[in-house]
């Protein structure tokens, strides 16, 4: 049964404002929330981009139910693997089990800025499969030391760990990817709407992790109209709902995302709470601040989890 999440999108909220959206949406009944990692905004017009690690931090302590996920970090460039082992260790021990570590190979947007270059993606699949070997076995306690193909750790030790390893979901794009993931990972993260490269971990009963975007308004039109596209869905905000409605300055359109869990090992539902998105004009919308421009990509992880979404 697919469980439902809440995206925080640092692009386009301050920290403050993400923490808001994250007390709100647990308020609402969403089973997780999950959170973008990234140096830079996707476009221009997006005006934010917080470290993510400090929020996932405060959410830690400041939520009490739902799951976290970093969707996604990137351990292979920007971050050295056995730091990413300390920082996801750490918020799984503040949230007392909750956390959830998302990972990929990254883009070039992000990981250009410390200066190691931009490889070809085979070499950034071999980096994150021996970055998500370090960070196991660095939660397994101990010292260790390790000399690889691209890391060198020199006797490490995570002296902070929770008491069981956060499960790691791998972002898939294509074939190489969903084996990495298969090899590599607990689950996965779909970056596209494909069928095809959910199959193998629903057969497995992994976990399945998409995003789906979400386009809001008190006007259906300019909701449509802001919506990237067609399949985006779309939410009429009522204009009662605007008191419930953080601080933001510009204009009431907004595109936020929800996210969808899958998994055959069964979870907490929570079609209400998304129901209370996608009906127009009949629920208050539980954690979104308009502003003109923004955006979020869209993921699906399943074939199935579209339709139950948009009907």
């Amino acid at each position: 049964m697919p469980s439902y999440g809440y995206s925080l999108m640092c692009e386009l909220y301050d920290p403050n404002e993400l923490l808001a959206q994250a007390a709100r949406a647990e308020a609402a009944g969403f089973d997780f929330i999950t959170i973008s990692d990234h140096f830079h905004p996707w476009l221009f017009s997006h005006h934010h981009s917080p470290y993510a690690w400090s929020v996932l931090g405060a959410l830690a302590t400041q939520t009490e139910r739902v799951e976290l996920v970093s969707l996604v970090t990137c351990p292979p460039i920007r971050y050295h693997p056995a730091i990413v082992a300390q920082k996801a260790a750490t918020v799984a021990v503040m949230s007392d089990g909750r956390f959830r570590l998302g990972v990929g190979a990254g883009e070039n947007l992000n990981e250009h800025v410390v200066g190691r270059g931009w490889p070809p993606v085979h070499i950034r699949h071999e980096m994150l499969e021996e970055a998500i070997e370090i960070i196991r076995a660095l939660w397994g306690g101990g010292y260790y030391a390790h000399q690889g193909k691209h890391y060198r750790v020199d006797d490490a030790r995570v002296f902070t760990l929770p008491d069981e390893p956060p499960p790691i979901y791998v972002a898939v794009s294509g074939r190489d990817s969903v084996a990495l993931a298969e090899r590599a990972g607990d689950g996965m993260v779909a970056i596209h709407p494909r069928a095809e490269l959910t199959h193998p971990f629903a057969k497995a009963g992994k976990p399945r992790y998409g995003q789906l975007a979400l386009a809001v308004d008190e006007d259906e039109r300019t909701s449509q109209r802001t919506s990237p596209a067609a399949s985006i869905p779309t939410y009429t905000r009522r204009r009662s709902d605007a008191g419930s409605m953080p601080a933001s300055t510009g204009s009431r359109s907004s595109r936020s995302a929800i996210s969808i869990a899958s998994s055959s090992s069964g979870s907490r539902s929570c079609a209400g709470a998304l129901t209370r998105l996608h009906h127009h004009r009949r629920h208050d919308l539980p954690a979104i601040s308009p502003r003109r421009g923004s955006a979020s990509r869209a993921y699906a992880s399943d074939d199935e989890l579209p339709r139950v979404v948009t009907g």
